[in-house]
């Protein structure tokens, strides 16, 4: 392990464009579930998988009962940035990493200091109403009694989050890719590269070093110049 993160850190030393692309991983080691990683809490108290909660087709369905699942798994108010995020913000604030493009919607990044993230799959810290599109914070949406209603329209407030069966926001999507395409180095971690589109936008990295962080293998381990199995916050505080 020693002698891979001195490879790491010898790979960084090098490079200048650093691109950053993370899954859960990087959030769990904040105290935020992986909810695919199912418990036998959410047989005990949803009739539903975690997967079919979050579609779009049943937040139209049963909001209310979105709700008491979004409210209770997927709001972690809590959550303090770890030594991953605060390390990617110290490299962007040196200026070696240009982007970080992360699939998870926690906002930790942000609340770490990093300035260019990439939220691909938006984030709870942003909620809109669906009529008029009036702005409520996390908290506004944590405190409603079930489904949050928009005080200026009597509106639903939808989170700004991408559910299953919703297409990822172009724009997003495009500056990702255009930061990827740019990147000298890309460093993945926390994620097994499974969720598509998102996993496919590491094809577009044509640069010098692709890095592998994670617990399990992966799909794309093969193509990397270095694979480090493990916990990428403990990794990423010894660098």
């Amino acid at each position: 392990m020693e002698e891979k993160v001195e490879k790491l850190r010898q790979m960084i030393s090098e490079s200048n464009h650093i691109v950053f692309f993370g899954g859960a991983g990087v959030s769990t080691e904040s105290g935020i579930p992986d909810f695919r990683s199912v418990d036998g809490l959410y047989h005990q108290q949803y009739e539903y998988p975690p997967e079919t909660i979050l579609s779009h087709t049943f937040y139209r369905q049963k909001p209310e009962e979105f709700y008491r699942f979004y409210k209770n798994k997927m709001l972690f108010l809590d959550a303090k940035p770890n030594a991953a995020h605060k390390k990617l913000a110290e490299w962007e604030k040196e200026g070696k990493l240009t982007a970080v493009v992360t699939q998870n919607i926690d906002g930790l990044h942000q609340a770490a200091g990093s300035k260019e993230v990439w939220e691909l799959h938006g984030s709870v810290l942003r909620n809109y109403c669906e009529e008029c599109g009036a702005f409520y914070d996390v908290q506004y949406v944590k405190e409603a009694e079930g489904v949050p209603l928009c005080e200026k329209c009597g509106g639903a407030v939808k989170p700004d989050v991408v559910l299953y069966e919703e297409g990822l926001d172009q724009h997003t999507i495009n500056e990702a890719v255009k930061a990827i395409r740019n990147a000298d180095m890309l460093i993945i971690g926390g994620t097994s590269l499974a969720v598509y589109p998102a996993a496919g936008l590491i094809d577009y990295f044509k640069g010098k070093y692709l890095v592998l962080i994670n617990k399990a293998p992966t799909p794309r381990d093969n193509m990397a110049d270095l694979v480090i199995q493990g916990s990428i916050g403990e990794i990423f505080s010894k660098l």
